[in-house]
């Protein structure tokens, strides 16, 4: 056959090659304006969702303005459901599935987001407050991984319940106001810190030394032995109704005070505490808020707890809950039960496991594999595999179910890129995406990247976490033509 020339073969070229080029450079002012409005609105409830209580509460709150009924209450009265109907189901006050039921009876599967709302924080032990040298403390355990140097010296907030023997929930939330005072954990002075600074990262402050400074100044009375401990017992009858042995029924959470923040002399990216990944769980939520008409497939939305210590405990996804939920909701939509439709509908759905990944950091190149890293304002994420060195613990998406996502993406005009978080051998990390892919349904993971995850305070574009949102509205209502 006879060949074209050298030089006639530049733009097929172009066409054969592949560059993933910045967002910016793809989308019009108009989709920026949007963007806008969506970050102003995911900070908003950002700000508010603290904890993964408070970020079930918040959830709540805005189904229920949308119209969405209570999957029990519906039980309770004998609603049967039929398309369009809107539904959400809460456990525990921590995990929520919120549903609107499509066309197609349930036994074709579902179209899932899936989130975690619970991020690295740290907790209260249950016998916390102890008085040494003048000054009242917390014992503390932290949850999560975290790196425990990022987390001394900086204003912290006390979040979470006192839960009364009777059943009666007390909310305790300090410091988020700037009327309200902190709490800190105190680290050495660099001129004594000689001994401190030998010794490796993870290892400077052990994790019992992040207990958090409490009170300083004393109660009065000659007869009361630990008064600085007691002037605290105190403050917190007082505010809250509360005794020391309440804090053996409680769970209370330390989490870094303050709002997110704009960031950046551009304001293109958003500071904050959450991001993992509470980011993806609310781009999830809103584009179920948003979404217009009746779904082909039923459309669902999870908002999960305890992924960042292993999906374990009862409101874990390693649990049977999504199951059991499944299984309520197939109870309202047939008229006639049965386990392999309940199997059916698990097996034939397809889920986006809504997490975050890492973004390429420049400032630490040798820890990424940069070609097949996500970057900052490319887009949502879609990552094949996590896991670590062999691909360990990771379900690992077909070719095909890929294949999917792309065109329902591309369609839609979403930005978005894939990665993976870091270099083969040098870590990884789990989702929720294993446990949803044992009963057999396709699943990815798809996310916002960040930088400096897991820290008190990460770093996102906004144009990634706008993207994340309108990945997954177009995800929910495709109809897999």
């Amino acid at each position: 056959m006879p060949t074209k020339k050298a030089g006639k073969q530049t733009a097929g070229s172009r066409e054969l090659s592949f560059t993933n080029k910045n967002g910016y450079d793809k989308v019009s002012p108009a989709e920026l304006k949007r963007c806008e409005e969506y970050n102003r609105a995911y900070m908003d409830y950002l700000g508010k969702a603290k904890t993964e209580r408070d970020a079930h509460d918040e959830a709540v709150l805005l189904l229920q303005a949308a119209g969405f009924r209570d999957m029990a209450q519906c039980a309770r009265d004998g609603v049967k459901l039929n398309p369009g109907d809107k539904v959400y189901s809460s456990r525990e006050g921590k995990t929520l599935m919120a549903v609107v039921v499509g066309r197609k009876p349930l036994e074709a599967g579902m179209h899932i987001v899936g989130g975690h709302t619970d991020a690295p924080r740290i907790d209260l032990k249950q016998n916390p407050l102890y008085e040494n040298s003048g000054l009242a403390y917390f014992d503390t355990h932290y949850y999560g991984g975290i790196r425990k140097y990022q987390w001394v010296t900086m204003p912290l907030a006390l979040h979470g319940v006192f839960v009364k023997p009777g059943g009666r929930k007390i909310k305790v939330s300090v410091g988020e106001d700037p009327s309200e005072p902190v709490l800190c954990i105190t680290d050495l002075l660099p001129h004594i810190a000689g001994e401190q600074n030998q010794k490796p990262l993870g290892q400077a402050i052990p994790g019992e030394g992040l207990d958090v400074v409490a009170a300083s100044a004393p109660a009065a009375g000659k007869d009361i032995k630990e008064k600085v401990k007691h002037a605290v017992l105190s403050i917190l009858n007082k505010k809250y109704g509360v005794t020391e042995q309440d804090f053996q029924t409680a769970e209370l959470e330390l989490v870094p005070a303050g709002k997110p923040r704009e960031a950046g002399l551009d304001r293109s990216m958003v500071l904050a505490y959450g991001h993992d990944d509470r980011v993806c769980a609310y781009a999830g939520l809103k584009a179920m808020l948003d979404m217009k008409g009746v779904p082909e497939h039923t459309a669902c939305v999870l908002l999960c707890d305890k992924e960042e210590i292993g999906s374990v405990g009862s409101t874990g996804m390693e649990s049977d809950l999504f199951e059991h939920e499944a299984a309520e909701l197939l109870d309202l939509v047939s008229e006639s039960y049965s386990e392999l439709t309940l199997k059916r509908a698990l097996r034939n759905s397809w889920m986006l496991s809504a997490d975050v990944n890492a973004l390429f950091d420049p400032m630490f190149p040798s820890f990424f594999e940069k070609r097949n890293s996500a970057h900052i304002n490319h887009g949502v994420c879609v990552t094949k595999f996590t896991g670590a060195g062999g691909k360990g613990g990771s379900s690992d998406a077909s070719a095909e179910f890929l294949a999917h996502i792309r065109r329902i993406f591309d369609r839609d005009g979403v930005v978005w890129q894939t990665g993976e978080l870091g270099k083969v051998d040098q870590g990884g990390a789990g989702t929720i995406a294993k446990f949803m892919a044992r009963h057999g349904m396709q699943v990815v993971d798809c996310g916002v990247g960040l930088l400096s995850m897991h820290a008190p305070m990460e770093l996102a574009g906004k144009l990634d976490i706008y993207m994340a949102y309108k990945g997954y509205l177009a995800f929910m209502k495709d109809a897999r033509k």
